[in-house]
């Protein structure tokens, strides 16, 4: 359907009108007379008042350009059809560990052996991209946690600053607790939304002023529901090309304590041993069922002033043009 956005310019359709009835008539000078001695070279066949034909049909074009350029005025629009927004209301916030230990490359990814971090950021891309209808923060964590990205629906910038993250930003050590009161600190604003913190973590909390018990409690009261996830293998092969060994690079990794927290707060534990199931672990997490909300409508708007606009422009231009050609001798 068209609508008008200011149907208040249809007021000023009869401007014309009411200055021409308005305003005073411009007196003729007694001097433009043409004197002649008989008016008999000047004889009509018939009389009237009524204006010649090609008079009457200039007026016609003026009236009609006038009525174009006041429709474009009003800013016709076209409505189109009502389309469902997806929203979810859930507000998601992804903490994850920059900690020194994530530079074990026990991860494949592509045929190729890489770092714990650098598998997160491929998968994880994929999981924040099809998050429609809910917003997302990032944390980045390690000595101290950091807002990297504040609550959007911006989901290329979350993906953009997650993968600029690197090993090390937020120091060396492990502070899990306090990576859950930022993410409480954030998210209790929202009151009336699902709150779910996603946290990842290669280790154990060794640093920070929060013990991660302490967080859990905290998480539990804020309505907050944390899903955990403990990165890394459980052997990995080093040493030589002559004497190799196998180690479990996962040997730090408290695994009681992220149970605690996921059963704590109505959430889930999972374990990524490699790639794949870190892929797995992001399906499962994506079937989280979203919190009943009131769903919101939107109908796209197109503008449709620039068609009166330019008939107007197009039919001035060939009143002038005829007037230019007429006048030829």
């Amino acid at each position: 359907m068209i609508q008008f956005a200011w149907p208040w310019a249809f007021l000023l359709l009869p401007l014309p009108y009411l200055i021409y009835r308005l305003t005073p008539k411009v007196e003729q000078r007694e001097d433009s007379a043409l004197w002649v001695p008989s008016l008999h070279p000047f004889a009509v066949a018939k009389t009237g008042h009524s204006a010649p034909p090609q008079k009457r049909w200039q007026l016609i074009i003026v009236i009609l350009c006038w009525l174009l350029l006041v429709i474009s005025c009003a800013r016709p629009q076209w409505l189109g059809n009502p389309v469902e927004l997806p929203i979810s209301g859930r507000d998601l916030m992804l903490a994850v560990d920059l900690s020194g230990s994530m530079k074990a490359e026990d991860f494949e990814l592509g045929g190729n052996t890489v770092d714990r971090l650098t598998a997160l950021k491929a998968v994880a891309a994929t999981f924040i991209e099809r998050r429609q209808g809910d917003r997302i923060g990032l944390i980045l964590f390690g000595d101290k946690p950091y807002i990297q990205v504040p609550l959007t629906f911006d989901y290329i910038t979350v993906n953009q600053l997650l993968d600029e993250a690197f090993i090390g930003l937020a120091g060396e050590k492990t502070a899990i607790g306090d990576a859950i009161g930022l993410a409480i600190k954030r998210l209790k604003k929202q009151p009336g939304k699902q709150k779910v913190l996603i946290l990842l973590t290669d280790g154990a909390n060794t640093a920070g002023a929060i013990t991660p018990e302490k967080g859990a409690e905290l998480a539990q009261q804020a309505g907050l529901k944390i899903y955990t996830i403990g990165i890394g293998s459980d052997a990995m092969e080093v040493g030589s090309f002559i004497f190799k060994r196998i180690v479990n690079p996962s040997s730090e990794l408290d695994e009681t304590m992220l149970k605690y927290l996921a059963e704590t707060t109505g959430g889930k534990y999972f374990r990524a041993h490699d790639t794949k199931e870190l892929v797995q672990i992001y399906a499962q997490l994506d079937k989280m069922e979203p919190t009943e909300k009131e769903k919101k409508v939107y109908r796209p708007i197109s503008s449709l002033y620039f068609w009166p606009l330019g008939l107007a422009l197009l039919i001035c231009c060939g009143l002038v043009a005829s007037k230019m050609i007429r006048r030829r001798p």
